[in-house]
């Protein structure tokens, strides 16, 4: 499939990544459609022409309308959606997701679709700790990363669309992984970070820092404002590599204790200028 101005996008899930995809697809003058679960993002989603159809239910026809199918829901949505209603997409069409695990998730779906459909599995490195359409902003994914996530079921021209998607929307840099390289480095990259996060925000007895922090603390604990109910599945579904990570932290932490500790300041510095060596490499 090649996408240009006559293809038509249908989105499933009209939140903050659903509705971010929306807007910039909108923007650059392409035909967006979407279905969501509830009636309020239905009715702001067309009142700020962020698409041109919204349906509240699972409405046949824009299914089969639809060249390019980009789902932003979570995990088992998504599965369960797909088990119900995968039957109605169109054999030629093209179906992606922003899903943040993949091992669990894409030969699923794959195993799921009838035959023609091709499912090529992708996850945008952008998001913002608000939810919802209404807090929707495809600037977010101006020069983000954007990992795109084949299988041997992918064609080349499957994996091209997927790319494609991502330049137009703004994307910086396009890689590709295998699912499994995707959620090692998912562990340690997005949700160890949180975890991290989560533990600092928890693990100090007084609930008013707020009034004492400065931009260091801010900053380390952006992401610990946190959806609670997509993340601990996140965790749980990639749960291996996320505790292989969380154990590669702790003994790196346990290092920077121990050299506190006995006074080893040799060490202490040696891993402070590793840290900044590597940190640098984010702002060339």
């Amino acid at each position: 499939m090649i996408i240009d101005k006559k293809t038509r996008f249908l989105i499933v899930g009209l939140g903050l990544m659903g509705g971010s995809y929306a807007r910039g697809l909108t923007q650059k003058g392409y035909h967006v459609d979407a279905i969501v679960n509830d009636k309020k993002s239905k009715d702001f989603a067309l009142s700020h022409e962020i698409v041109r159809q919204c349906s509240d239910f699972v409405d046949e026809e824009l299914i089969k309308n639809a060249d390019v199918l980009i789902f932003a829901l979570y995990p088992h949505t998504f599965i369960e959606w797909i088990e119900k209603n995968g039957a109605l997409i169109k054999k030629d069409a093209v179906i992606t997701d922003v899903t943040g695990v993949k091992g669990c998730i894409v030969e699923k779906v794959q195993s799921l679709l009838p035959e023609g459909p091709e499912f090529i599995s992708a996850h945008p490195m952008a998001g913002r700790e608000v939810y919802g359409v209404e807090n929707s902003d495809e600037r977010m994914f101006f020069g983000a990363n954007y990992i795109v996530v084949p299988t041997e079921k992918n064609t080349e021209n499957g994996i091209e669309c997927c790319k494609r998607l991502a330049e137009i929307l703004g994307f910086g840099r396009i890689v590709e992984l295998s699912p499994k390289e995707h959620d090692d480095l998912i562990g340690f990259v997005s949700q160890l970070t949180h975890c991290i996060a989560v533990s600092l925000m928890t693990c100090y007895e007084n609930e008013h820092l707020e009034k004492y922090t400065a931009d260091s603390f801010r900053d380390l604990t952006r992401i610990a404002n946190i959806n609670e109910v997509l993340w601990s599945e996140l965790f749980f579904l990639n749960r291996d590599s996320l505790l292989r990570q969380m154990e590669l932290f702790e003994s790196h932490f346990r290092k920077l204790y121990e050299s506190l500790k006995t006074g080893d300041r040799d060490t202490m510095i040696e891993m402070m200028k590793e840290s900044t060596a590597r940190r640098k490499l984010f702002d060339k």
